[in-house]
Order: structure tokens, then sequence, then C-alpha cells
């Protein structure tokens, strides 16, 4: 699993449209060799497909595809926006941090949505991933929240 490691951080990055913010975030899975390059068009497909119902908080979008789709390890990745970008959501619009998941068919794939979901309800959290001046600042956080 690997689940918002250094490799997988990139912040105050510039995007103009949510399916390239979406395919920033895709291709930190691929290059963490987390996911085949292939997963982040299939995560853009998706969003055509349906819209953006992964857009689940303000501010925060979790883009997925389907397993097959090129993931070969339970996986999250963090693209920060350095100017958050519309993705058509009614509510949660714009989005400035994309968690791009990278799900298996295991139950590291639950493990993995857990984690980012307990990280993710708690507000101070949220305002610290938007905050943090560096990927360390935010390894401390996700490390604080494992105790």
């Amino acid at each position: 699993m690997k689940f918002l490691e250094p490799s997988l951080i990139a912040l105050d990055v510039e995007a103009e449209t949510a399916e390239e913010a979406i395919r920033l975030a895709g291709a930190l899975l691929a290059e963490a060799g987390a996911a085949e390059a292939r997963y982040a068009e299939a995560m853009v497909q998706s969003y055509r497909d349906k819209g953006p119902y992964f857009v689940l908080a303000p501010r925060i979008a979790l883009p997925h595809a389907r397993a097959e789709d090129g993931v070969k390890e339970a996986s999250v990745s963090l693209l920060r926006l350095k100017k958050p970008v519309a993705f058509g959501h009614s509510a949660n619009d714009p989005v400035q941090l994309v968690f791009a998941l990278g799900g298996s068919n295991s139950s590291e794939h639950i493990a993995m949505l857990r984690k980012l979901t307990t990280l993710l309800s708690n507000p101070d959290n949220v305002e610290q991933f938007k905050q943090a001046s560096d990927v360390e600042t935010i390894q401390q956080l996700i490390r604080g929240n494992e105790q």
C-alpha cells in the first residue's frame, strides 16, 4: 500500500482544468509505480462519463477508476493546486486538494480508504493539507493521525 508517501505528493501545482488536475494526480501514481500510465486516462474518462460525483467535500476531490484500469497497488496521491479549479460540482467547487485513489480489490483498499476518511473528516487536518508549506509537514500530519 502506498499512502501519501513523499513521492506521491505534489504541492502548489498549476492546472487549468479538472481533467488536467486529474491527469497530474494520476501521473504521481504512475511515477511511483502504483498504477500504469493509462490509469490517469481511465480516471478522466470516469469524470467525463459520470461527472464530478467524487468531489466529496468542499475543495476536495477523490478521483478514481476501476482497479482493472491499471492499478498495480492500493495507493493514494495528493495534488494540491496552486489555484483551485472548478470541477462542476454545485456545492463543493472549486477543488484545491485532489487525492487520486488507486483502488485494488483487496483489504488494503478498505484500510486505505478508512485512513483517508479519518484524515479528511477532521477540519483541522484539511486546513493543514491546504496550508502545509512542504511535503514533510504533510508527512508529520499523517504520522500524527496514525497514533
